[in-house]
């Protein structure tokens, strides 16, 4: 169907008939139709931003974003979009660097938008999506060793993740001192030793937070009645083998490749199940340290510039006038 011609299908005539739609400046296809990795079963996500009407602006009230869950399509208020691209949030970065073939609307407001999606790029990226990709990496190896493995093996999973959960820390976080913090787990619980001193807020509550989603996979292990089908554990797979060359590419200064062209095929065998799960993660292994290396060597700025985003902001909503 062509892009001119979606929109015309009843499942989104609330585009037409909800006044708080009124302006749509930039949507696209996402999600596996615009990475490139669709399959003939492949549902049609839509994504976007609009400049939100005067009286959520001026007002009492607030827009965030419009969700409309039979057509899955999702639509930021510009505010709440800016923040999330600042923020280096991957769902957003990722429909900014939508090939042109799955943009359905995009204005003149829009295309300033598109166009000046540098200002969001910064090293939050080693965070976001790193932690992204360990998210989906985390979910799908407790998948497997849940459903397939003795208690003796899962407690070797547990104490590989911990470990790989400490060397993240040290790649992500201010350095602190070895000894400082150590992961442990006995027969019932994960045990953590934190003895940490003028310690930055903002770095602990960032290893706050991965503490708790371990805690919350490792009670997941004992829930078997949770199976994942081998279909969701392979696009789980493909998902996080993507984030990190994405992301990768992010941080060597080559922009946002949404489709990923050149690994289209590695990314659809994933998918489609042609490889096996031990080489899957060497896959992921070996894309884990190209993003680490890009990591070191990025040159994009430490964090976003919020006056010239605040400055586009500005300028798209007085374009809307």
């Amino acid at each position: 169907m062509e892009m001119n011609q979606l929109l015309e299908h009843t499942n989104y005539d609330f585009l037409r008939t909800n006044p708080d739609l009124n302006q749509v400046i930039y949507l696209v296809l996402s999600g596996s139709r615009a990475y490139g990795t669709a399959t003939p079963d492949s549902d049609i996500d839509l994504r976007g931003v609009l400049v939100e009407p005067k009286q959520y602006l001026l007002g009492l009230k607030s827009f965030e974003q419009f969700e409309d869950l039979p057509s899955d399509t999702v639509i930021y208020g510009l505010r709440k979009f800016a923040s999330l691209l600042s923020k280096a949030n991957p769902n957003t970065i990722e429909l900014l660097g939508v090939e042109d073939d799955c943009i359905v609307i995009m204005t003149e407001q829009g295309e300033r938008l598109r166009n000046n999606a540098e200002l969001f790029l910064s090293t939050r990226v080693v965070s976001s999506f790193g932690n992204y990709a360990l998210a989906q990496l985390r979910r799908l190896q407790n998948a497997l060793y849940r459903d397939s493995y003795t208690e003796v093996e899962q407690r070797e999973h547990l104490k590989t993740m911990l470990n790989a959960q400490m060397e993240h820390f040290q790649r992500t976080y201010t350095n602190f001192s070895e000894g400082s913090i150590v992961l442990s787990a006995d027969e019932d619980n994960l045990l953590f030793d934190i003895d940490l001193k003028k310690y930055p807020v903002v770095d602990f509550v960032g290893i706050y937070s991965e503490l708790a989603s371990i805690v919350k996979s490792y009670n997941k292990l004992n829930h078997r009645n949770n199976k994942k089908s081998d279909k969701q554990l392979y696009k789980h797979a493909m998902h996080l083998v993507r984030l990190l060359m994405t992301g990768t590419d992010i941080l060597l200064g080559k922009g946002i490749a949404t489709r990923r062209k050149e690994e289209q095929a590695l990314l659809m065998d994933i998918r489609n199940g042609k490889l096996p799960f031990d080489e899957i993660f060497d896959l992921a292994k070996i894309f884990q340290d190209k993003f680490h290396d890009a990591a070191k060597t990025t040159k994009l700025p430490y964090e976003p510039d919020m006056d010239a985003i605040d400055r586009l902001m500005i300028e798209i909503y007085e374009m809307k006038e």
